[in-house]
């Protein structure tokens, strides 16, 4: 009854074990005794002994009791999405809110989270297109935000507006069809986003000056502001179906892993090359669930990029195939690079002989005498 962490996780239990669970909380949640509930986990598989005043009673007890951190993920009742306490809106105590899989965020007029740093809403469903911004306007310490859409809501527009945020992560699924995105947050040192929509939407990224690392997976025509906001970044993952616009600089960039599964790779490899002055590290690789199908054409640049000559002094490359076009890239790299201390290429056996991969790239001319060659 002291205990100030509490969990509560019916994912392998038997129906049986789950009424037991549920009859063990309600009786013995009113009589907790400690004055802060520090952490409440609750993880509820698909039971209709979990039904959704149950959750909000539950929900409700731990916010009277000061708790810090809510970690809230239930499908109890199918047919009839969860809906939470209004006090859970007006928390003073709660630092940290986690909600994922049938909840409804049906946030109130009235909205005060004055300590919540730490925001995660995993495939919520949300009453209307305010009702996230409305939240979010009324969180003004908040650190960290992830939101990730569930494919059946409704939601076509999303306005993130939060000058202390530090951590943005955006999950937007396959084909959701958009119309707006804004995103202001001037502090953000973290960036991840990923939305593929084929649907052309407005879309408003605002500069981010104190960015250090981004993660962008994203498959949409209008990405000007999107690249515009990132300049400032040190460390850049990145997956595009389109090449973004001349005349942009990413001055701080010294670290770039580029995912090569889109046909227009190449053309922004040399894009970001000439883009990038401080380069240190150049990765290619592919993103978790990118595949790559086709081949690499390779033209090389009419001028060899800065960062080539000045800084680039490490160089991986993950699945090399070997074919022609990916082969007289590897070769570019040796022989322009001049500063190359380490490049590793890992190969699939199937894809081309190690011997065969050795012949064609460790003897070839190589513009820094120090460079340390890998395969594996």
């Amino acid at each position: 009854m002291w205990l100030p962490k509490l969990e509560y996780d019916d994912q392998h239990y038997s129906e049986s074990e789950r009424k037991r669970l549920r009859c063990f909380i309600v009786r013995s949640l009113p009589l907790h005794k400690a004055h802060v509930i520090e952490s409440l986990r609750l993880k509820l598989s698909n039971s209709h002994y979990f039904k959704p005043q149950v959750i909000k009673w539950i929900v409700a007890t731990a916010v009277s009791r000061n708790v810090l951190e809510l970690d809230i993920s239930c499908s109890s009742y199918p047919e009839k999405l969860n809906i939470l306490p209004s006090s859970l809106y007006t928390s003073k105590s709660l630092v940290i809110l986690k909600l994922g899989d049938w909840i409804l965020l049906d946030v109130p007029p009235m909205v005060s989270l004055p300590s919540l740093k730490t925001l995660q809403l995993q495939e919520v469903v949300y009453s209307s297109e305010e009702s996230l911004q409305r939240l979010l306007f009324n969180c003004p310490v908040l650190e960290e935000l992830k939101v990730d859409i569930w494919k059946y809501d409704n939601t076509r527009n999303f306005t993130i507006i939060v000058p202390s945020l530090l951590s943005l992560s955006l999950f937007i699924p396959f084909d959701y069809g958009i119309d707006g995105l804004v995103i202001k947050t001037p502090s953000l040192k973290y960036f991840k986003l990923r939305v593929h929509s084929s649907s052309s939407h407005y879309c408003l990224v605002e500069h981010m000056p104190n960015l250090i690392e981004a993660y962008i997976d994203v498959e949409f025509p209008n990405i000007k502001s999107l690249i515009e906001s990132i300049t400032s970044v040190k460390r850049l993952e990145i997956c595009l179906e389109v090449l973004y616009e001349e005349g942009i600089v990413f001055s701080q960039l010294e670290h770039l892993k580029l995912c090569r599964c889109k046909d227009c790779t190449s053309n922004l490899l040399i894009r970001l090359l000439k883009d990038s002055p401080n380069l240190r590290v150049l990765d290619l690789y592919e993103m978790i669930d990118h595949y790559y199908c086709g081949i690499i054409p390779w033209n090389p640049p009419s001028t060899v990029p800065a960062c080539m000559l000045s800084r680039l002094q490490i160089f991986h490359w993950s699945a090399y195939s070997g074919e022609p076009g990916e082969r007289d890239l590897a070769i570019y790299m040796l022989k322009n690079a001049s500063h190359l201390k380490t490049v590793t290429i890992w190969s699939d056996e199937c894809d081309i002989p190690e011997l065969e991969m050795l012949k064609q790239l460790a003897f070839s001319s190589r513009a820094s005498t120090t460079c340390e060659f890998m395969f594996d």
